[in-house]
């Protein structure tokens, strides 16, 4: 995946790269043409660190037809000839969820593209998704020959298709296809089905990894074989050692812990941590010490997940140490510290906002753990985080954390939350903005009306207004 540049949180084209709600109320009043070249900037450029977590499809969707904006640009970009060089979904999969949004609001436009590109274009599986959602029958009938076209009629040809059929996200065309009335199309399609489901029962009959049977040292060893060639295998491998170790395994466990090689010594600390080794934290404090970063990340990793007392108490001593350890015990106290740890978190929130900037991972956990423990002095660094933050993930944390945090969010960035591209930010919006607000109460009235929104959202606005509003 593609490092996107992100323009500055104070012009257009940097709100609307984060998905902010000012970026859609700035959009509206700014000039129509600067407006939709921002928003098509952000659609033909995915400006996402991570499109697994982070939403933008139905926010610019609703922003293009706010704006009455045409598809050209899309069009331009899906049928370019560097759709045939470059293959990623990356380059295309935004402007497609886009387009799928667009066609459930009505338009046809938009549903037309999409079936052009279906047939024609490199990322034409996520396209083929999108239509599954949102088209007739009829019009995914049509498009059997063109994506059957695609996989020649050779053994190599067959297996792609078997492999396509069986992981397709949305199976509704496939099934479609495979009662067509004509036989060319419908047997092809029957028999990738056999096939693809065949293949994964032959991988359900053959696992790969350790097995009960096997002994201690069988399981570091597969797990030093997986960090050899690049995979990590020690969480897997941890929970094989929890089904083959006794009691009579626990000093070659220690050892390997201590000095055993990255996958073995990753594997031991992951297991003693799971089992709240009396020895595991001085342990886990050596192997930040002196081992590779492959163990130092392990070691960090299977402390966090401690929930012992003495893994509480032992963060509150390593709280302010200057390397990996010091900051896990932050997120540690973040999670699970007390009211007198209030300090401690909001010293790491600082430190890592500091340090590493909005955008830090750590932040995350922390900024979770300044709302958990109502920190009202952490709201000024919150208010940055969500400010500056490029993760629309992380800032609707950080406008959890306010809600429970600032005064001032139910009629500050409450409101523009409304229009924010995550939603679960619409719905704190949703239970916290301040209705004196005209535009609250008129935003509150789009989201109860609008088929696309999500169910949660929709029961927080019912929350806050009568139903004959939301009707009304």
């Amino acid at each position: 995946m593609f490092d996107p540049v992100i323009a500055p949180s104070g012009t257009l084209l940097g709100l609307l790269q984060r998905g902010r709600g000012d970026g859609t109320l700035h959009a509206l009043t700014a000039p129509r043409a600067e407006a939709l070249a921002a928003l098509n900037h952000c659609v033909l450029h995915d400006p996402r660190h991570d499109w697994q977590v982070e939403n933008r499809s139905l926010y610019y969707a609703r922003l293009l037809l706010d704006l009455g904006g045409e598809l050209d640009a899309i069009e331009a970009h899906l049928f370019d000839p560097e759709d045939a060089l470059d293959t990623e979904e990356s380059r295309t999969g935004l402007a497609l969820a886009v387009l799928g949004h667009l066609a459930s609001y009505g338009r046809r436009d938009a549903l037309a593209l999409l079936r052009r590109y279906a047939a024609v274009g490199a990322n034409w599986a996520w396209a083929l998704d999108e239509l599954a959602l949102r088209d007739d029958d009829a019009g995914l009938r049509a498009l059997a020959a063109p994506v059957l076209a695609r996989f020649s009629a050779d053994a190599e040809g067959e297996a792609a298709l078997a492999a396509a059929v069986r992981d397709a996200f949305e199976p509704r065309p496939w099934r479609l296809w495979a009662e067509d009335p004509r036989p060319a199309i419908a047997g092809r399609v029957r028999v990738a089905h056999e096939t693809g489901c065949f293949d994964r029962w032959q991988r359900q009959l053959s696992p790969t990894g350790p097995r009960p049977g096997w002994s201690v040292r069988a399981v570091f060893e597969w797990a030093q074989q997986g960090a050899e060639r690049g995979a990590a295998l020690h969480v897997p491998a941890a929970r094989c050692l929890a089904a083959v170790a006794g009691p009579d395994d626990r000093p070659e466990i220690l050892r390997a812990a201590r000095q055993g090689t990255d996958g073995a010594r990753c594997t031991a600390l992951r297991y003693l941590a799971d089992g709240n080794d009396p020895d595991t934290l001085a342990l886990i404090e050596t192997a930040v010490s002196d081992g590779t970063p492959a163990v130092v990340e392990a070691a960090v990793d299977a402390f966090e997940r401690m929930r012992s007392v003495a893994a509480v108490g032992r963060a509150r001593a390593w709280a302010g140490r200057p390397d990996p350890l010091g900051a896990a015990a932050g997120r540690m106290l973040a999670c699970r510290g007390g009211a007198g740890d209030r300090d401690l978190v909001l010293a790491a929130l600082r430190e890592a906002v500091r340090g590493e900037g909005p955008d830090a991972p750590t932040l995350w956990t922390l900024v979770d753990g300044a709302g958990r423990l109502g920190i009202a002095c952490a709201a000024p660094v919150l208010r940055h985080v969500y400010r500056e933050t490029a993760s629309s993930h992380l800032r609707g944390r950080a406008a959890r954390a306010l809600a429970a945090t600032d005064p001032s969010f139910p009629a500050g960035f409450a409101v523009e939350c409304l229009w924010d591209c995550e939603e679960s930010t619409r719905e704190v919006a949703a239970r916290n903005a301040e209705t004196a607000d005209l535009r609250v109460v008129e935003q509150l009235r789009r989201l109860a009306a609008d088929p696309a929104e999500e169910a949660e959202v929709q029961t927080a606005v019912r929350s806050r207004i009568e139903p004959d509003v939301a009707t009304g």
